[in-house]
């Protein structure tokens, strides 16, 4: 595999292991799921405010495109949709099932790709995922299935449009590489607006729940905006550059395992034998499937001022793309000195 891949791929398992990381951080900031709007209201709140400041500070290493903010504003509505269906379902439903169903999104990716995309994946790379998704399901229920509750169908649509969100993300990019930092930035703006309006709707101000957060759980929400969320964002927006929707949704889709690790070693959870199973089953899985071709796509630009048909772009990424996401936390770390 060229060093690029393994890059990528690496950068991918450090996202999907900080996310897995958010159960942890969120129950240090809240006392029950049903305050967890507020909480990601002020998260990306926070997050913004990094960006802009960030972006503000390189206003001249170019300006935004109208393709950057109107494809950051449908990928935030659907990330907003995510983050609503996950907030109220994992609520509403059981860790067990909730592990179970957000899974999913390892065979949903490229089910959803190869359907927008009219190409089929490959039956290797399909097998490899459902084995990843039985491994996840063993690891959540440890072999002991839970009757469906009210909140697993809001937890399948986030896994849904999970899936639907890196594929879009991935068909945004066929025409024309976008600014990671920018398209970031307008995404997440999209994502805190929509939290905004929501929890001012349920009267539960943003504003008080951060005023009363303390020096510890101020390094929490930290965590979970610049790492979390900046990074995190960033860098799925900069592995699909490079990978597939596919892929990309194959490895963020090991999510549930990391979280279970990060509970076993941080919070001293148990994890019983046929749950670590279930977590051996699914990182083979994955490894497999990493082993598997890579669905090569072909992007194509406009050339500056072209009223005509666009032309195949080179396989180097366009120089506003070439920012990595260790690129844009370097630059919030320096702008927040």
């Amino acid at each position: 595999m060229p060093s690029s891949a393994r890059l990528t791929d690496g950068v991918l398992v450090a996202v999907a292991l900080a996310w897995g990381s958010t159960y942890l951080a969120t129950k240090e900031l809240v006392p029950s799921a049903s305050f967890a709007p507020v909480l990601v209201a002020a998260r990306m709140a926070v997050a913004v405010a990094l960006l802009g400041v960030w972006l503000v500070l390189r206003r001249g290493r170019g300006r935004g495109t109208a393709d950057e903010l109107r494809g950051g504003v449908v990928l935030g509505l659907l990330l907003a949709a995510v983050f609503a269906c996950e907030t109220y379902g994992v609520a509403m439903t059981s860790a067990t099932n909730a592990g179970v169903l957000i899974s999913l999104t390892m065979i949903l990716t490229p089910l959803a790709e190869g359907l927008v995309r009219r190409r089929a994946p490959g039956r290797a790379f399909l097998g490899a995922a459902a084995l990843a998704v039985a491994g996840a399901v063993l690891l959540a229920t440890e072999g002991h299935l839970v009757r469906p509750r009210p909140g697993d169908l809001l937890v399948l649509a986030a896994a849904v449009l999970r899936a639907g969100h890196v594929t879009t993300m991935g068909v945004l990019q066929d025409r024309r590489p976008l600014d990671v930092r920018r398209l970031t930035a307008v995404q997440l703006a999209t994502v805190a607006v929509v939290f905004a309006v929501l929890t001012a709707a349920v009267r539960a101000p943003v504003g008080a729940f951060v005023a009363q957060l303390g020096g510890g759980r101020w390094a929490v929400l930290a965590y979970l905006a610049v790492v979390c969320t900046v990074f995190g964002f960033a860098a799925q927006t900069w592995a699909i550059q490079r990978s597939s929707p596919s892929h990309v949704g194959l490895l963020l889709g090991t999510e549930p395992v990391w979280a279970a690790l990060v509970g076993l070693v941080v919070a001293r959870d148990r994890i019983g034998p046929v749950g670590a199973v279930g977590i051996v089953v699914t990182l083979a899985a994955v490894s497999l499937a990493r082993r598997q071709p890579r669905v090569t796509v072909t992007r194509t630009v406009e050339p500056a001022g072209a009223t005509g048909t666009a032309v195949p772009a080179t396989s180097t990424p366009s120089t506003a793309s070439e920012a990595t996401p260790w690129d844009t936390c370097e630059g919030l770390r320096t702008s927040m000195r």
